[in-house]
């Protein structure tokens, strides 16, 4: 039995060999295909962009509202300030009176 050794035709490159195209279709496979393709990856790194966002404006805000506390902890006239203003509070020996004007 002799094999017949087949001709590749003359439109094929000679550096394109079987093991090439195999090799070729995996990392195709790995890169559009699959549960890690690379669409996947950037969707994943936009949102993760994002919640990083999210993150470092919630530090900010915890930031600013541990320094408003620490700052009526320490200074009696804010403290003083904002309860007359938002809670309608009064001292003892005085008269309120609430208007509609600005």
């Amino acid at each position: 039995m002799t094999l017949k050794k087949i001709k590749r035709p003359k439109w094929i490159p000679l550096w394109l060999s079987i093991p090439f195209i195999i090799f070729l279709a995996f990392v195709v496979m790995l890169l559009f295909f699959g549960e890690n393709n690379y669409r996947q990856i950037s969707k994943q790194k936009v949102e993760m962009d994002k919640v990083k966002a999210l993150i470092k404006e919630q530090e900010d805000s915890a930031q600013y509202y541990i320094r408003k506390t620490q700052e009526l902890n320490t200074d009696k006239e804010t403290l003083e300030k904002i309860a007359r203003e938002q809670y309608k509070m009064k001292r003892a020996n005085e008269d309120v009176f609430i208007t509609d004007i600005p």
